[in-house]
């Protein structure tokens, strides 16, 4: 199965932008967005055959998820069940028969860090949320976690190294994650690869490459094995986040 992944940093921005040109030329099984900045009833996008799942933010023009699925879920869960947490429409899971499929769109540290604390009350909120439907059956996970893992992760790591997205706490509560039994898709492929998903709209950064690698496909350990592409969609615009895929056999 194909699985795709986007911040579209606004669903009604990126519409005019050849959304759904990309959306049906991807082809995919499930397309997940992030950052949809919608509220109920203010754009209707559902192609013929496909299911959609929305979960909106209660601050209007703000994060916001969805996703589109050509098989109906089993089950649908908005939010992690936590009330601190289920206001800003980050998280979307679907229950499948052998697995969850779960896009999120993690919480930024934003300038000055001043929601770094409680970010790293999110992290570990959802890890343990993950862990719970990993105990069930296996999960994949998508979307904009907002944490460049590595330094080879993004392009500047010495300068940016205390900035929103790549200071040691964010990156270590990723390993915590990966740690807890999940596996990056992408560099499970790619161990020595250097690419990015995420570009500044600033100081003409994309078409320096100057960016980010904050888009993310994870998956449950025990099926990493079955895990045939990971792809970071460089070539497509309408965003300053480019689209990321999984094709997994599961």
């Amino acid at each position: 199965m194909k699985f795709i992944s986007w911040n579209v940093n606004g669903l009604r921005a990126c519409m005019k932008k050849d959304f759904d040109k990309t959306f049906r030329e991807l082809d995919a099984d499930f397309f997940c967005i992030q950052e949809s900045k919608l509220q109920e009833g203010q754009i209707e996008y559902c192609p013929e055959g496909w299911n959609e799942y929305w979960n909106y933010a209660e601050k209007k023009g703000y994060s916001g998820t969805a996703i589109w699925a050509k098989k109906p879920a089993l089950q649908v869960t908005y939010g992690i069940g936590e009330e601190e947490h289920d206001h800003e429409g980050r998280v979307i899971t679907l229950e499948y028969d052998t697995f969850f499929l779960v896009t999120v769109y993690t919480p930024n540290s934003q300038d000055g860090l001043k929601r770094l604390d409680y970010r790293m009350t999110w992290e570990d909120s959802f890890r343990a949320y993950l862990g719970k439907l990993d105990e069930k059956k296996p999960v994949i996970v998508c979307g904009d976690l907002n944490v460049a893992h590595e330094e080879i992760d993004l392009k500047n790591p010495k300068t940016n190294r205390k900035n929103a997205g790549f200071t040691d706490e964010e990156r270590g509560k990723f390993t915590e994650l990966l740690d807890a039994g999940f596996t990056d898709s992408f560099r499970y492929l790619h161990p020595e690869d250097v690419e990015y998903s995420w570009w500044s709209y600033r100081f003409h950064a994309r078409e320096k490459n100057a960016g980010w690698r904050i888009d993310y496909f994870l998956t449950s350990e025990r099926v990493k094995e079955k895990i045939e592409q990971a792809v970071i969609h460089q070539e497509i615009f309408g965003s300053d986040h480019c689209p990321v895929e999984l094709d997994i056999s599961i």
